[in-house]
């Protein structure tokens, strides 16, 4: 276990210079060319089918096949819960990452950017089914995107497979369900272990909040629940780190605008039966047992003021001497840190991951 500095104290003014150096002008990227894949009867784990699941994507780049036909330049990117591959086209993601010379530089990298099942623009809950909807798992989730790239972008290996919080921990599944299909893997802000403690109970908060709810009328309401405020305002709660919260919500008033202004925004734009399925989806996380089926090189990144993986805990500290090629570090807090949140901010980890994309292709 690999950590950068100390978890409460004061960084190096070395690391601080690396930092800054790495969190200069973000790099223009092209924009991303988008679509949509049809899996015919698509077979849940639960047993539970639907005639036609839908993924929708982004991708940057082209693809590259060596003269053996074995594509060496995929990179899949996977997105947290509630978002999508939208929420990583950003400045602070896809600025510090997809332009030239930046570490996935676009115009040597064929990117692709997946919604999850129940996200964005793939098939969710609130496109008509509502509590009717397939009760899916992280494992479909990994299969919808396995058949994505094998079957509907004629993918047959990846660089690099990284994600972040939810898309870290698919990331880790990909690593045991897939062995050989990749050369690196990348998960951020995540735990290769169930999802346990507190950790499961701000998810239960959230489901029994909305299952509880009068409203929400068994999945049927025609407006949105009180209880997804609820929802929002925990999400609101775990996503960044105290320091953060309270330079933006220094006084009682404050913090009144600054949640009533947060939720507001979201309720024009969150499902409750979206959010409540996306949630529940971690129900089958458990990647502990199979670590060691794990055949690629793998750096693991949290950040000390993560409050939904605490590094107090010391699960990845243990956990990650069971995965043969296996690393880990954790960015420590800092002005520059974002908790949970701080896997968006690339400047964080960016030559990490240029010095995992130095491992050889396999």
């Amino acid at each position: 276990m690999r950590q950068r500095g100390r978890l409460a104290g004061r960084i190096g003014a070395s690391l601080v210079g690396l930092l800054l150096a790495a969190g200069g002008a973000a790099a223009d990227y092209p924009p991303p060319a988008e679509g949509d894949f049809l899996i015919r009867d698509f077979r849940f784990a639960s047993g539970e089918s639907l005639p036609e699941l839908r993924i929708h994507y982004r991708t940057f780049g082209a693809s590259r096949a060596d003269a053996r036909g074995v594509v060496r330049n995929a990179v899949l990117i996977l997105h947290g819960t509630g978002g999508s591959g939208a929420s990583l086209v950003r400045a602070e993601f896809a600025g510090e990452l997809f332009g030239a010379g930046q570490p996935l530089d676009a115009a040597r990298y064929f990117i692709v950017l997946p919604d999850g099942i129940g996200h964005g623009k793939s098939s969710k809950p609130s496109d008509g089914l509502h509590a009717r909807f397939p009760h899916y798992g992280y494992r479909d989730m990994v299969e919808a995107e396995f058949r994505l790239l094998a079957q509907g972008l004629h993918v047959n290996h990846a660089r690099l497979v990284m994600g972040t919080s939810m898309g870290g921990m698919h990331t880790w599944l990909w690593g045991e369900l897939h062995p050989q299909f990749m050369d690196a893997l990348m998960p951020l802000a995540s735990l290769p272990t169930q999802v346990s403690g507190r950790n499961r109970i701000w998810r239960r908060l959230i489901i029994d909040a909305i299952r509880n709810d009068p409203a929400w009328l068994g999945g049927e309401y025609r407006t949105q629940p009180p209880s997804l405020r609820t929802a929002i305002e925990m999400l609101w709660l775990v996503s960044s780190n105290p320091v953060l919260r309270h330079q933006e919500a220094p006084t009682r008033a404050q913090a009144d605008e600054v949640i009533d202004s947060y939720v507001n925004d979201r309720m024009k734009t969150d499902d409750a039966n979206d959010l409540l399925y996306a949630l529940d989806a971690s129900r089958d996380y458990d990647p502990g047992p199979a670590l060691g089926r794990i055949e690629a090189p793998l750096l693991a990144i949290n950040s000390a003021d993560d409050l939904i993986n605490p590094p107090e805990l010391q699960i990845l500290e243990r956990e990650i001497k069971r995965v043969p090629h296996g690393r880990a570090l954790v960015i420590p807090f800092s002005e520059r840190t974002h908790g949970h949140g701080s896997h968006t901010y690339a400047a964080l980890w960016k030559q990490d991951l240029e010095e995992l994309l130095q491992s050889p292709e396999r």
